[in-house]
């Protein structure tokens, strides 16, 4: 298995590539988000974990969420779970919406952080089964419709009443 961590501090790149070599197979490290993009069309990359912030002085986060989406866009199958100093809760959630796996927050547990990169590459690698897909999806429609479900239905291509017993069944 090979991780990409991205991180502008070169003390904290050390650090990681000795506790993630436990897990990994392969540790790549990169100082600067700019050349993610580049690294992971040519190397094979199970999970990223990305910094939230590349400049000094700034603690925004808006730098990690920025290379989030453009990871998530371009290979939207590598889970990517965000690293940062400033554990803001709704720099998590925003960074979740975005697709992001997971969150931690540093100074990092070792054995923490190593099985929420585990976790992220288990789940990401593991096969939902139909039942799950549907209700996911259900969901996902729903929520769109802000819980009206006439109007979910019909986003569905199905009547009321088979979204109604879809629903029963779970």
């Amino acid at each position: 298995m090979t991780i990409l961590v991205i991180d502008d501090n070169e003390s904290i790149l050390v650090s990681l590539k000795y506790v993630l070599a436990e897990e990994f197979d392969n540790v790549l490290t990169l100082n600067n988000p700019e050349k993610a993009l580049v690294t992971l069309m040519q190397e094979e990359v199970d999970c990223v974990l990305l910094d939230m912030n590349f400049k000094l002085g700034v603690n925004t986060g808006s730098e990690g969420l920025f290379w989030l989406e453009a990871i998530k866009r371009n290979h939207p199958e590598i889970p990517v779970v965000l690293f940062t100093a400033y554990g803001e809760i709704d720099l998590a959630v925003r960074g979740l919406k975005l697709g992001a796996s997971d969150f931690v927050v540093k100074p990092w547990d070792n054995d923490k952080l190593l099985m929420t990169l585990k976790m992220a590459v288990e789940k990401q690698n593991r096969i939902q089964t139909l039942d799950e897909l549907t209700e996911e999806h259900i969901k996902k429609a729903i929520d769109k419709c802000h819980g009206n479900l006439t109007q979910a239905a019909e986003l569905l291509g199905v009547t009321r009443q088979t979204l109604y017993n879809k629903m029963k069944k779970k």
